[in-house]
Order: structure tokens, then sequence, then C-alpha cells
């Protein structure tokens, strides 16, 4: 059976934050519930921002995937991040996360996206395979971070 796709809604939040903790577990990135929740509601509540789905099996929801959209003068229109991809292990091995991110190129193209960026920790060998063989390069840049904060120190 081929994995299904849902764009999620507001009332998924508790459904998809359950999600996000096992995959910030899982990454090894810092959890903060409340924010990442404030965060999440924003995302759900303003498609500006990105669109998130629900990746089910049957009905039964087993990871999820952000898109989230910017601009890019280099790639000359708007751009997107995968933002979070993450499937349940059980239902990982099985072409499940070929076809999410097949599913993801083909809603970006709807949305006018020129070009998809993702980040991938670099010790995870599995992803930097699985998207490779999806057409993902390393451009041989850096992305580099500055946390801004919401109010001047």
């Amino acid at each position: 059976m081929d994995p299904q796709f849902r764009i999620a809604r507001e009332d998924d939040a508790p459904l998809l934050l359950a999600l996000m903790q096992q995959y910030y577990a899982f990454d090894g990135h810092h959890w903060h519930e409340n924010r990442a929740r404030e965060a999440l509601l924003n995302l759900l509540c303003c498609s500006q921002y990105g669109l998130a789905w629900l990746v089910l099996d049957a009905e039964t929801p087993v990871g999820y995937i952000v898109l989230t959209f910017g601009y890019s003068l280099e790639f000359l229109g708007r751009d997107a991040f995968i933002d979070e991809f993450f499937l349940l292990p059980s239902h990982r091995g099985r072409g499940w996360g070929k076809k999410t991110l097949a599913f993801v190129e083909e809603q970006a193209r709807h949305n006018d996206v020129r070009a998809i960026h993702l980040e991938i920790v670099r010790t995870n060998d599995n992803a930097k395979r699985l998207y490779g063989k999806t057409g993902f390069v390393d451009r041989n840049h850096y992305l580099m971070s500055k946390k801004i904060a919401s109010e001047p120190a």
C-alpha cells in the first residue's frame, strides 16, 4: 500500500506535536513544547508561511512533512524548505520517503516554487542517501543560522 497525504489542520496540532517530539528526539534537536505549539499553530493557520501534511497508512497517521515558503533571487522566485520530515520507524525503508518527497515536489510546483532546500544532520547517512536518490544535491555551501531574539537583549 502507498502512503496517503492529508493537509494538516489546526485540530491536528496535538498529533503533530507528538510526532514532532519523536522527530526532535531522533535528530537530537532541543524540544520546547509550548514554543513548538505556538510555531506550529502559526503555520497551520497561515498558509502563506507554508504547508504541512500528515503521511497516512490508510487512515492512520505515520508521519508528517512540512514545506515552508521563502523567496530567492538566486533561484529566480519562490523557494521552499522541507523544514521537517518524519516517518515512524515502522514505515521507513519501504519507499515511503521517496513517495512523500515526490508528493511534496508536486505540491511545490502547484505553489510556484522554483527550488526546494533542506538540511540534514551530518551523521544521518540514511537521509543523505534518500535525498540524493530523489535529486537533492550538496551545493557545497554551508547553511549558517543565527537565532534572533524576539526581544532586544
